[in-house]
């Protein structure tokens, strides 16, 4: 309901992956082709097929012929990629990384274990992850050229009554359960002595560069925690100040000479050592070696036990959940809002308290899903989404609101994020047919018989 209902495969090429290898594509002769070029990207037949064995392996259902649907939807979506190159849309390389691993995270949750993920698509974690990172990237590309698009888009109090009171009984949406719930979350203490030895190995990686012993490549494939750079020796590619770490990029734009090592540079996902590639105008290409400390079992196990005692605390009324949030809780987003968690809708940037059990993160799924409106949960540690950092929390089921039919009194936001929605629909198809217009497009003359969701594709003389 709150995802763009005739956008929903843009927003699921974040997750697309290649299923099957060259060779499977050779076995069942399949033949490699371009089926369309739009603008100067060209859609290959391998590209369709990918796409749609992904499809399959999620489950997804075709209202029609696969071959016809998904190259125009891989159209439009460049046609939105190509505004955003216009417009210098960026994203960050945290936002990627997130959402990398978020997807991975669902794919083995799917398979049942990390051994069967990988043997399912042939392939280790670390080349999916790989493969994953440009689409994610253009995902997320998309996803903020269209909330640009209809960033302005307003809807009054009248017009949400009057959408209500004109569907027909038998199209009221049906709302499903929500949840709204708190979280204190509480992250170990990394001994400092961990620290040091993760700065002593980067200190060492420097040396061994600077003394012309290694590349520092080599030692970013063989010892970088950032997977997806770790295969390219390290390197970020291309990137604008605004989609870095504040303090990655304020070392890596002061970087002049390719040949040396930067000091180590502590950021939001661990520490680093950065080497300059290339520069061009306010971009900066990089390479890096990114080094997380560990929190030891130790530390996590007393951090659960501290969060523990702090519940109990809670249930005996010696204070409020909201009152720990304020005071104890290391979850920045959180913790001045009472600890209530805060649902964005990524398409839209509308943001609530209600969450849907798939929309929570999924540890905190695992535990809600088993708790009475009220209840205080037992400590658990959970892998925080934002910086991939493990975490002992607790929380707190506000409130939960059952499926039902939705009314105007109970359910305006819903019905107003509805209207919001169709809104935006509205404006974003507008803008394609528009942009349909001033783009090149050119279709294999094999798949031009298809019954195109938006017509202008094939311009006639």
């Amino acid at each position: 309901m709150r995802k763009f209902v005739n956008f929903r495969f843009v927003v699921a090429c974040i997750f697309a992956i290649v299923a099957n290898d060259v060779a499977t594509y050779a076995q069942d002769n399949v033949i490699d082709e371009v089926v369309w070029v739009v603008g100067d990207e060209a859609i290959l037949k391998s590209d369709v097929e990918e796409v749609r064995l992904d499809a399959l392996y999620r489950g997804r259902r075709f209202n029609g012929d696969p071959y016809c649907i998904i190259p125009e939807e891989i159209a439009v979506q460049k046609l939105f990629l190509h505004q955003a190159k216009l417009d210098s849309i960026e994203v960050s390389e945290g936002d990627v990384i997130r959402q990398v691993d978020q997807m991975m995270n669902w794919y083995i949750q799917e398979a049942g274990s990390k051994e069967k993920f990988e043997e399912n698509f042939n392939k280790t974690s670390t080349q999916i992850r790989e493969m994953l990172r440009e689409n994610a990237r253009d995902g997320l590309t998309v996803q903020r050229m269209q909330q640009k698009l209809v960033g302005d888009v307003r809807v009054t109090p009248a017009e949400v009554r009057r959408y209500f009171k004109d569907l027909p009984q038998d199209s009221i949406p049906y709302i499903p359960t929500q949840v709204e719930v708190q979280i204190i979350t509480l992250q170990p203490k990394i001994p400092v002595a961990e620290i040091e030895e993760v700065k002593r190995k980067l200190r060492d990686y420097t040396d061994r560069v600077m003394n012309g012993e290694i590349d520092f490549s080599t030692l970013a494939r063989l010892y970088s925690e950032d997977k997806g750079s770790a295969l390219k020796g390290g390197e970020t590619g291309f990137m604008g100040r605004g989609m870095m770490d504040p303090a990655y990029a304020n070392v890596a734009f002061s970087l002049q000479d390719p040949k040396k090592v930067s000091k180590i540079v502590e950021s939001e996902f661990g520490y680093h050592i950065i080497q300059l590639v290339e520069k061009r105008g306010d971009r900066v290409n990089t390479r890096h070696i990114l080094l997380r400390p560990k929190v030891s079992e130790k530390e996590l196990t007393e951090t659960c036990a501290r969060l523990d005692s702090i519940a109990d605390d809670i249930r005996n009324n010696k204070f409020t959940f909201d009152e720990a949030a304020a005071v104890i809780s290391h979850d920045k987003d959180t913790r001045n809002n009472h600890g209530i968690m805060v649902n964005i809708n990524m398409n839209t940037g509308v943001t609530t308290s209600k969450f849907e059990m798939q929309d929570l993160p999924q540890d905190v799924a695992k535990v809600v899903d088993k708790m009475n409106v009220g209840e205080v949960s037992k400590a658990f540690a959970m892998i925080n989404e934002k910086d991939g950092k493990e975490v002992c929390a607790i929380v707190k089921l506000k409130e939960k609101i059952n499926g039902h039919k939705a009314t105007i009194a109970e359910d305006y936001q819903d019905l107003k994020a509805i209207v919001m929605e169709k809104r935006r629909e509205e404006i974003l198809q507008k803008w394609i047919l528009n942009k349909q217009k001033s783009t090149y497009v050119r279709i294999n003359e094999n798949w031009q018989k298809c019954d195109f969701k938006y017509p202008g594709w094939i311009k006639r003389d």
